[in-house]
């Protein structure tokens, strides 16, 4: 058995409690996701909407008030925690990337395998505004554990093994998401600048 296998059958036996707690946590600086949890009781409940729409609250809301405590840990500690557990020049590109794309590289990092942790931590340590960090961890918790639940619901099993997959081989999905993200952002420019380059019709 696994680290991480022996780590969620000891969350498992207290339900939505456990899933909140582990939400909560993954959010601030311990590194199993909760979708190893999220994903067995949304298979659980299949059918029954209403506790699904509540493990999705549950999950969603406990990870964001889990990254206002990474926020705090950042702001007060972040600079030398960053510098004594990652390579300097890792941390300015975290730094940069966080201060030119703010919201919506939160938003990316919570909708995607990126560590959300890290986003929190480096959001606390560049002092971003408070609520558009909350607000971009809002809509992307909730986008990514909305899509799990919603794809759950139509392919059962089928989607829970997928989702496995993809969460054991997260930093090869973390890297296309990053790609795909970089490519949308540079097609977007070149759409906006399309009509610097075409003439004026006299």
């Amino acid at each position: 058995m696994s680290w991480k296998e022996s780590v969620i059958d000891a969350f498992d036996v207290f339900g939505p409690a456990s899933l909140a707690v582990i939400s909560f946590t993954e959010a601030i600086i311990q590194p199993v996701p909760p979708d190893l949890v999220y994903l067995p009781m949304l298979v659980a409940e299949m059918g029954n909407t209403p506790t699904i729409i509540w493990l999705w609250l549950v999950v969603t809301i406990s990870s964001v008030l889990g990254s206002i405590v990474g926020y705090w840990i950042g702001g007060r500690w972040g600079n030398p925690l960053m510098h004594r557990f990652a390579k300097p020049k890792h941390v300015s590109k975290l730094i940069f990337l966080s201060e030119k794309y703010g919201t919506i590289g939160i938003f990316i990092a919570a909708f995607s395998p990126i560590p959300y942790k890290v986003f929190g931590w480096i959001a606390g340590m560049t002092n971003m505004e408070k609520k558009s960090f909350v607000a971009a961890g809002l809509a992307g918790r909730g986008l990514r554990f909305g899509v799990e639940a919603l794809l759950i619901g139509f392919y059962g099993q089928q989607a829970l093994d997928t989702m496995i997959w993809f969460l054991d081989h997260e930093i090869l999905l973390a890297i296309a998401l990053i790609c795909s993200a970089i490519m949308t952002w540079y097609a977007w420019l070149w759409w906006n600048g399309l009509g610097e380059q075409i003439p004026t019709p006299e």
